[in-house]
């Protein structure tokens, strides 16, 4: 599995800002069907195909980030990766990664030489790192304004 992260350029950025309207309304009226299957037709070819009305949720989402120009990685929830993979998806260090495997953060197991990790065991454990965040920024509010600091 290689995961490929390039930035969005303004082109694709532009695209997406003109298309993701009328992708949201085709996606209201797809969930007011409760259809079971999507028919895309792509203009350059004359034929249909279906996707599954989830993927096309999935679709909705991958162009809205791209209209804001975030770049989007689409990886199986099942994937094992490794630590250089772990250290992009957190957008940390490869050596930081080492180091919550060895103490025993994030689980993980070796094949070879080399550390896999379940990418479920690694989107744990960076939703247990933003709930942390956000219950500590909470507090600081809350602290500052008791503080009448003028935030």
């Amino acid at each position: 599995m290689s995961i490929v992260t390039e930035r969005i350029t303004r082109e694709d950025q532009r695209i997406a800002k003109s298309s993701i309207s009328r992708f949201s309304e085709a996606s209201k009226k797809l969930i007011q069907k409760h259809a079971g299957s999507v028919k895309i037709k792509v203009q350059d070819e004359a034929k249909y195909f279906e996707i599954p009305p989830k993927a096309f949720s999935m679709l909705y989402d991958i162009l809205s980030n791209m209209a804001e120009g975030k770049s989007v990685r689409v990886i199986p929830s099942e994937a094992e990766v490794s630590t250089q993979q772990a250290a992009q998806i957190l957008n940390v260090s490869r050596p930081h990664i080492v180091k919550l495997l060895e103490d025993g953060v994030i689980p993980f197991k070796k094949v070879g030489s080399h550390r896999r990790i379940l990418l479920k065991d690694l989107m744990r454990y960076e939703k247990v790192l933003k709930d942390k965040r956000e219950k500590q920024l909470n507090f600081l509010t809350k602290q500052a304004q008791q503080l009448n600091l003028g935030y």
